[in-house]
């Protein structure tokens, strides 16, 4: 039997020796290649948190002790250790392992944490509970890193946590940035040790009391004494930030020495106050393909060869590769267009226009909050820049895009990749948000291209727009068959079906107008959001085939609702609207109150809860977003207006 067959709790792990750590180590690592391989998922930064991931875990009390991940998706080795290795292979499926911590899965995961930069804040607000509730024996554990601390809640927590001094709160700062090698030798371990001791904080404390009060000498030397120490400090000890805010900094430590890093740890949880441990890893250490990769590819890769490291399928265009092609080509005839981002420039395909114009590119780090507001400031300066982020982090950035941005009118375009449902990341990547939250701010305008050109069309349109924002939101996945228009109408609306059902001699029916048999007229518009246009298609040709005339129509420009779609909406007894947003607050609520009371009006969309992981095929399906779903629903609703009509015939 293997290390990791038989470690399934942190009690396990404890009785191990320093040599079969290593060992399990090594398991671990080829582990984490073969499963991630076949079901794609975040390997690079699971790799390099190994030995660090053992060191927390042989050194506090979990789930006691509280060990929050930040940026969640470094938990895989924490998920093996804590009984889950025999699950890896659902991993990111449904019904399977989350890629993320997951409170329904281990006692050990005490939050659902993926939303970076919030771990800090989690530890403080566990440690003030403890203490409350005179559980002086516990201590929480942040583990930050993968470019969260670039984070201002990172920042606005540490400042919270210093304030706590006699709070247990320790944080592990995960350095994979490669910008600092580790301090090793005796004296650095002997610095460590005294600044860790009580004794010393006393000492300190005493002459801060009494040397300045000494006659004639007593405040130069003082000053003297504090350059020296503050000097020595500066000169052995990187990162003294931390320190100056008030929390106690253990390091820099070498993430992949397990008995260095809980000789640091037993360190930092015997002091019984704030400390920093700052630990340097590697990004996919153990694994070749992974150490090579310069791109971050490896970071969260598709399937792939676990000999080579390649992906198993070629990549595909995406529609943010589109946004990326046509970005470039915009900056090329247009100096005014720049391009922020929040650490995401590879994922979000703009790594070809910060080649081309570098100097109108801007990767601000995990601070979406600050890439909106520093945005409305390039606006003001008289650029137009391009905001770039996840559908799901745009909700980090919502007061900003309010207030800064839409009170100002001023013209910043924010283009959302992996809106809707998102597959396999779960319920915190899921888009499902962002037309809800869109839907709230005035002047905003909101384009869901439903194809390649359509994006392309949109994003021009949304650059040359200069009194007040615009958002594109756009799915996840390869580039979609084309869905062309059969026309385009007043407003910029695109018709998109004009289906009736045939007679009985084989013919179709004229003048849009359908009679179900034995019932009224029922014609119906269904006005189609984005991704979801070719279900809506693919309804009315169901619903034709069923007696039911409909017309399915692309407003583009999705929010705020037209008054060019509120007139065509007016010609039609029953609207139905389908997009792959939350049911409350969307296209559907926005449309349902710009039409007169009484309209029928029929919202498709996503429920409003949080979906578990998935493909969006049976994500889809689940939710009623296919196109026989969708043609079932509006028979039913036809079938219920039909009834309500023969009833009032009846009773007058």
């Amino acid at each position: 039997m293997t290390l990791i067959d038989r470690i399934t709790s942190p009690a396990a792990l404890r009785s191990l020796r320093p040599e079969q750590v290593e060992e399990l180590a090594g398991e671990i690592r080829t582990f984490l290649v073969e499963k991630v391989s076949r079901s794609g998922g975040h390997l690079g930064p699971n790799l390099g948190v190994v030995e660090l991931t053992l060191a927390l875990h042989r050194t506090f009390d979990s789930p006691a002790d509280p060990i929050v991940f930040d940026t969640g998706h470094q938990s895989y080795v924490h998920k093996i250790i804590t009984g889950r290795a025999d699950r890896f292979d659902s991993l990111r499926t449904r019904g399977g392992l989350s890629g993320y911590p997951s409170r329904a899965e281990s006692a050990h995961d005490w939050v659902e944490n993926s939303h970076a930069s919030t771990a800090i804040s989690y530890a403080d607000g566990l440690a003030k509970a403890f203490a409350a509730k005179g559980e002086t024996g516990r201590t929480p554990v942040a583990v930050i890193g993968d470019g969260a601390m670039t984070g201002g809640m990172a920042w606005e927590a540490l400042n919270n946590v210093a304030a706590g001094k006699n709070r247990p709160v320790v944080i592990v700062f995960n350095d994979n940035g490669r910008s600092y090698a580790p301090t090793a030798g005796g004296m650095a371990e002997r610095l460590a040790d005294l600044r860790l001791k009580p004794g010393y904080e006393r000492m300190l404390d005493q002459v801060r009391r009494t040397l300045p009060k000494a006659p004639v000498i007593g405040g130069p030397m003082y000053d003297v004494l504090h350059a020296l120490k503050s000097a020595v400090r500066d000169w052995f000890i990187p990162q003294t930030l931390f320190a100056d805010l008030g929390i106690k900094y253990l390091g820099p430590v070498d993430g992949h020495d397990t008995q260095a890093l809980e000789r640091a740890l037993r360190r930092a949880r015997n002091f019984r106050g704030p400390v920093l441990v700052h630990c340097i890893t590697n990004k996919g250490q153990g694994y070749g393909p992974a150490i090579a990769d310069t791109a971050e590819l490896m970071h969260g890769p598709p399937a792939f060869d676990p000999i080579t490291g390649k992906p198993l399928s070629p990549p595909s265009l995406s529609l943010g590769g589109v946004v990326g092609r046509e970005l470039v080509k915009h900056g090329a005839v247009r100096d005014d267009v720049c391009v922020i981002t929040a650490a995401m420039s590879g994922p979000l395909a703009l790594d070809a226009f910060a080649a081309a114009h570098p100097d109108r590119f801007f990767d601000v780090g995990i601070a979406e909050q600050h890439a909106m507001t520093s945005a409305a400031g390039l606006a003001l300066g008289g650029m137009h820049p391009v905001v770039a982020v996840y559908s799901t982090f745009l909700n980090r950035a919502f007061d900003q895009l309010l207030m800064d941005c839409a009170l100002h009118e001023l013209p910043v375009t924010v283009v959302l990749d992996r809106s809707g449902v998102t597959q396999e990341d779960g319920p915190s990547h899921h888009g499902m948000w962002d037309l809800s939250l869109a839907g709230i701010v005035p002047g905003l305008q909101v384009a869901a291209p439903r194809d390649e050109p359509s994006l392309v069309e949109q994003l021009t349109e949304a650059l040359d727009v200069s009194d007040g924002p615009t958002l594109l939101r756009y799915p996840k996945g390869s580039v979609p068959e084309p869905l062309p228009a059969l026309r385009r109408i007043d407003g910029g609306i695109d018709v998109l079906a004009e289906l009736a059902p045939a007679s009985s001699d084989g013919a179709v029916g004229a003048g849009g107008r359908a009679s179900v048999t034995g019932g009224p007229a029922a014609d119906v518009l269904i006005v189609a959001i984005g991704a979801l246009a070719p279900a809506a298609v693919e309804a009315a040709g169901r619903l034709a085939d069923h007696g039911i005339s409909t017309t399915v129509i692309d407003p583009r420009w999705v929010l705020p609702v037209s008054s060019e779609l509120v007139e065509l909406a007016g010609g039609f007894p029953l609207v139905v609207t389908v997009e792959d947003g939350g049911r409350s607050g969307g296209v559907g609520s926005a449309v349902r109150d710009a039409l007169p009371v009484g309209a029928d009006v029929l919202v498709i969309a996503l429920p409003q809860e949080f979906l578990e992981p998935g493909s969006r095929g049976d994500l889809l399906q689940d939710r009623g977003l296919t196109g026989q779903a969708i043609a079932r629903e509006i028979a039913a609703q036809v079938s219920r207006t039909q009834d309500i009509t023969s009833e009032t015939s009846l009773q007058g």
